[in-house]
């Protein structure tokens, strides 16, 4: 059996929310940027068991840094959120525990996963430092550019939405 879910990825300009769709739904990785602008909508199965299939509509909307900003009707009808945070620039998670308020109020009682990208730019050490000292904790930690637990990720929320 499948069944549908939409998925809505959101974060600052910039910290890697396309680039971690496509990686988990083309297995592939661009240094080129380019602004997403409005909202890209694409699919992926995923095998839960031989009989359970998930199929993830990822919408992966544009950065915002004032997230009071996102159109509502794009938020109609979610199942999860992926929140996407870039671990190399503070400015994108400085403001973390209000900017996931504002998330929780607009889409509430949901799976929301926190995701701090660009983990292959810093060393673990560093990323220690960097949350105990900001008071941020997450779901997941992932490398758009390796492939580093993207798969997990995806995995684990459909888990949870299966």
């Amino acid at each position: 059996m499948q069944v549908s879910k939409k998925i809505v990825v959101l974060g600052h300009f910039g910290v890697g929310k396309t680039s971690l769709i496509r990686r988990f739904v083309e297995d592939s990785f661009s240094d080129n940027y380019k602004v997403s602008i409005g909202v890209h909508i694409t699919k992926k199965v995923v095998e839960i068991t031989p009989e359970e299939k998930v199929s993830l509509i990822l919408w992966d909307l544009e950065g915002t840094d004032d997230l009071t900003t996102i159109r509502d009707a794009y938020l109609l009808g979610t199942h999860g959120v992926v929140f996407v945070f870039d671990v190399t620039r503070p400015s994108t998670f400085q403001a973390l525990n209000s900017d996931l308020d504002i998330v929780k109020t607009k889409i509430a009682s949901i799976p929301l996963l926190v995701v701090g990208n660009k983990v292959d730019l810093v060393l673990k050490e560093d990323l220690e430092k960097l949350f105990k000292n900001n008071n941020i904790e997450t779901n997941f930690l992932t490398s758009a550019k390796t492939g580093d637990t993207v798969n997990d990720l995806f995995l684990h929320l459909a888990k949870l939405l299966h």
